[in-house]
């Protein structure tokens, strides 16, 4: 199969045909793509001709392309439609994604939705889910699933399994509970197939089973999938009764979205953005740290300013400010960068003493190859040895330095709760940068006794 690729051509066609309402040959065009790709092609045409389209096509198929839309798309092309228009296109999603649709909904017109869905169990499902924290487990599981009673004997296991089965997508486990929905296993169906159809479940299922709590951040879900290789994993409830199950497809977005989040906050981002936002938008994500990059210029500039007398003397120390600068952020990024992805993937092991100890052992090895390169450089261009060595210790000090708050930054952040991406950003730039200056000039007057 030929993979979907959007072309001007085809978007230009598409619009077109949306224009004319030519139905039937926009039909036969869409037949066969997938529905992430008409996603793809109602983000980029105007939103009354992508609402257009979802009308245009059967709620089987525009249902999942509304999960894939771009969140202001999705809203505009809601709007658009009725409250049974919305209904029906939930009751042909899961119900973590149709509980996903019905909170981004006008409070107002919520009830009036879900009480135009006929499937009254489905709708309940969807309401419950709406109950959770959306940074939750709770909020990210679907309630279809395929769970038996270990009361049961292999033959009515069977028969209530093909029963649950037409309403889940996809069957990754099959869980046991009790008599009280508590959560006590799971099925292999190799067990399940090759034992006597009289015996009972609660001799057949394997009682070890990796869950999770509702209140559990996603964060921890997808590190305990991950870790695991769980296709999918339960959810629990307080008292242990299985509520609902997470799916690896669910955990792929969150891993996708931590991602861009930590990206945009090592880039200095203080916010969510997309390259679309409105420049407002934009403008106060990227604000808050490009404000704080200029507190951290004034006051490197301040304490430069401290040693004037030392810099009118020796004119060379100048120039060599800048790299003490950049040396002092690449080091500090780089040393935070290693914690913060040992602390998302949970194998920072050790404690925080033996973790900076390593670390200043080996900013120390750095530096002092970078500083004899450095050293044998300005001597041979300047030929005054005192200037180029105070100029190699003072690296030495600076990379030590960086390394130990690039470090211990995100340490001290993850301890108080606080996303250690935020250390990998402007934050370790800028302070590097000021006690890189201030470490610099301090040490050289020291050297040069100025």
């Amino acid at each position: 199969m030929t993979p979907f690729k959007l072309t001007d051509e085809l978007l230009a066609e598409i619009e077109q045909l949306i224009e004319e309402q030519q139905d039937s040959r926009l039909l036969s065009i869409l037949e066969d793509v997938h529905y992430a790709d008409v996603a793809e092609i109602a983000n980029e045409i105007e939103e009354d001709q992508a609402t257009y389209l979802i009308k245009l096509l059967d709620s089987d198929k525009t249902s999942d392309v509304l999960t894939e839309l771009d969140d202001d798309v999705r809203e505009a092309i809601l709007k658009n439609l009725s409250s049974k228009e919305i209904a029906e296109e939930l009751e042909e999603l899961d119900t973590d994604d149709a509980a996903d649709i019905v909170a981004e909904l006008p409070k107002e017109i919520v009830q009036q939705v879900i009480s135009e869905i006929e499937d009254r169990d489905h709708a309940e499902a969807i309401v419950d889910l709406l109950r959770y924290e959306e940074n939750s487990a709770g909020g990210l599981m679907a309630k279809e699933l395929v769970k038996v009673n270990e009361n049961w004997n292999v033959l009515t296991c069977v028969k209530e399994m093909r029963t649950q089965a037409e309403n889940v997508t996809r069957v990754h486990s099959i869980y046991v509970v009790d008599d009280q929905d508590i959560l006590k296993g799971r099925l292999s169906l190799k067990d399940l197939l090759t034992t006597s159809t009289t015996a009972p479940i609660k001799d057949v299922y394997i009682p070890k089973v990796d869950s999770v709590n509702v209140n559990e951040k996603p964060e921890e879900v997808a590190r305990i999938m991950s870790k695991y290789d769980l296709e999918a994993i339960p959810v629990v409830d307080e008292i242990g009764r299985l509520v609902g199950r997470i799916t690896i497809d669910d955990i792929v977005d969150v891993i996708k979205e931590e991602a861009e989040k930590d990206y945009q906050l090592a880039a200095g981002i203080s916010q969510d953005v997309e390259a679309d936002d409105s420049i407002l938008d934009l403008t106060r994500a990227r604000l808050p740290w490009l404000f704080l990059g200029l507190i951290g210029g004034v006051g490197a500039a301040a304490i430069m300013g401290g040693f004037e007398e030392m810099i009118s003397k020796h004119a060379i120390l100048f120039f060599f400010t800048p790299l003490i600068a950049a040396m002092a952020g690449n080091v500090g990024v780089q040393s935070s960068a290693i914690i913060v992805q040992g602390l998302a993937n949970d194998d920072l092991k050790g404690s925080i003493s033996n973790r900076l100890v390593k670390e200043i052992l080996l900013a120390t090895l750095n530096g002092l190859v970078l500083a004899l390169v450095l050293l044998f450089f300005t001597w041979f261009w300047k030929g005054n040895f005192p200037t180029a060595l105070a100029i190699s210790i003072s690296l030495i000090a600076v990379i030590v330095v960086a390394g130990i708050i690039g470090t211990f930054t995100p340490l001290f952040l993850h301890k108080r709760g606080i996303d250690p991406a935020i250390a990998t950003g402007p934050f370790i730039t800028t302070s590097n940068d000021i006690f890189g200056i201030l470490i610099y000039f301090w040490i050289a007057k020291l050297i040069l006794g100025i």
